[in-house]
């Protein structure tokens, strides 16, 4: 066999191998799907760790090794915004606009997280200190709700007190952010970020085969829409 021969051998070898790979990827259920472009929109500048997961930024949480449930357990993640300014400070939000499901997200934006006073020598350093006005609370999506996003914002804080009211204090859901923000008079966020999952009980791989598989459906970011 000549070398030229050889050559075009090697090149279908190796394409054969890459769709090959790539079929498998398609496939793998911990293989992290990024968002698409439309839901990539909040994706600025914000890098969201969590144990096992790595950055979880831009992507769906992936259906193996039990991650989905694992979320709903794990401490706070780690949140790094490595173009922070060193000397300002800054707040932090957590939300979840698709409570209780995105065909009605009549809880919209469920607080998770709210953190103010952080410096930005800090958040470069995914070291959120400050003063938590709302602890942490992980995602969970109820059963049969569909994916969830959980967005993640920081804002330049500007020197100003961040306080709820008291009714804003009483529950989570149903949370006038936009009003929030326009009370403190803060604008464009300096980063932001999301993610996406299901409840772990509508996992394809636990479910009899009936009626399809449940896919994430990329609509619209909606940020502060309230």
């Amino acid at each position: 066999m000549g070398w030229t021969m050889r050559l075009v051998t090697a090149a279908l070898l190796l394409g054969l191998v890459m769709v090959i790979t790539g079929d498998e990827d398609k496939n793998n259920p911990c293989a992290q799907e990024a968002l698409l472009d439309e839901d990539a929109l909040v994706c600025q500048g914000l890098e969201v760790f969590y144990p096992e997961l790595g950055n979880i930024g831009c992507k769906v949480v992936p259906d193996c090794n039990n991650y989905r449930q694992k979320i709903t357990s794990w401490m706070a993640p780690i949140v790094k915004f490595p173009g922070a300014v060193e000397g300002a400070t800054y707040i932090l939000l957590m939300v979840d606009p698709d409570a209780p499901s995105r065909a009605e997200p009549t809880q919209k934006f469920w607080r998770h997280w709210l953190v103010t006073d952080i410096e930005g020598a800090d958040l470069k350093k995914g070291k959120i200190q400050g003063q938590e006005l709302s602890a942490y609370q992980a995602p969970s999506p109820p059963a049969h709700s569909g994916f969830h996003r959980y967005q993640f914002f920081v804002y330049l804080q500007e020197g100003k007190v961040i306080s709820l009211l008291p009714k804003e204090n009483k529950t989570r859901g149903s949370w006038k952010m936009g009003i929030f923000l326009n009370r403190f008079h803060l604008g464009e966020p300096e980063a932001s970020t999301q993610f996406m999952t299901q409840n772990y009980q509508d996992s394809p791989t636990l479910q009899a085969p009936r009626g399809g598989v449940s896919k994430p459906k990329h609509n619209q970011v909606e940020i502060a829409a309230c």
